[in-house]
């Protein structure tokens, strides 16, 4: 083996770190029921319970007590995605030390605009013409329109009681250009502090974290779903379950490649909020 420097229990911990640390969608989930994941098709269970109600309270009578019911709820892994390459022999410099963390972050980036698009993609199907789509917006960056657009987010969210902590808003470039101009936007860079800031986090805005992505889907040209929440809103799990290098048959040199498993569950639609954005100067 050319790749001298190749150790799966290595590599697969590199390649997921790197891959969480290029998430935005999938960053803003919650992975409270992950567990193990093995193969694609693996179910993980998820079990919730009726909230119980509140009563008056009159002294000497007796209380009403409620029966929890429980619903149970599947997250399926149902997607897998695959990274491969080949090293030659004539290029097994490749292989000193620095290859290994170099490729992991390549092949991170990449699984995790795949991810991004798949998450996004089941949190505009959880909220798309429901009483979570607040219908078209137009931010228009000539009069700082975003702000008071991003604020109807706000009410939306406090109507449904999410919690006000943890709540985050994905935008396209062209909805962070038409923030930056609006004084009410604090950005990163004027946040005071870089400390604990997130793969696409901007700043803040109305209580939102905002994060830029390329991934916010875009079906139309010039028209964005821009979907805002809160982490208890979907669920998402993840694994890297194989990474291998193997002798090639046909070629003087090496291959390597990587499975990556994953599923996502909107599990409280309620704490997300969606538009129809349109960007215009």
């Amino acid at each position: 083996m050319a790749i001298v420097q190749f150790v799966p229990e290595i590599w697969s911990p590199l390649i997921l770190a790197n891959l969480r640390n290029s998430l935005v969608y999938g960053g803003l989930c919650n992975r409270d029921y992950e567990g193990d994941i093995a193969n694609a098709g693996d179910t993980v269970h998820i079990t919730s319970f009726t909230d119980p109600a509140v009563r008056s309270y009159t002294k000497n009578t007796d209380i009403s007590w409620d029966l929890l019911t429980d619903a149970t709820r599947a997250l399926i892994i149902d997607q897998a995605d695959y990274f491969a390459f080949t090293v030659d022999d004539i290029d097994r410099r490749q292989a000193l030390p620095g290859f290994v963390a170099a490729a992991s972050r390549g092949a991170a980036y990449n699984l995790a605009n795949e991810v991004d698009s798949y998450v996004s993609g089941a949190m505009y199907t959880a909220t798309n013409q429901t009483a979570y789509d607040l219908g078209a917006q137009t931010w228009d960056i000539s009069d700082n329109s975003a702000y008071g657009n991003i604020v109807k987010f706000r009410t939306q969210l406090n109507k449904q009681n999410v919690p006000a902590q943890g709540r985050w808003i994905v935008v396209p470039p062209e909805g962070t250009e038409a923030l930056l101009n609006d004084i009410r936007f604090i950005s990163s860079a004027n946040a005071g502090t870089t400390a604990g800031l997130r793969e696409g986090q901007v700043g803040r805005i109305a209580g939102f974290d905002v994060y830029e992505s390329n991934t916010v889907p875009n079906p139309t040209s010039g028209t964005f779903h821009v979907i805002a929440g809160h982490p208890m809103a979907t669920t998402f799990a993840d694994q890297i379950t194989e990474t291998e290098a193997v002798r090639l048959q046909d070629q003087f040199g090496d291959g390597v490649r990587g499975l990556h498993l994953y599923g996502a569950k909107v599990v409280y639609p309620q704490a997300l909020a969606l538009a129809s954005v349109t960007v215009q100067a």
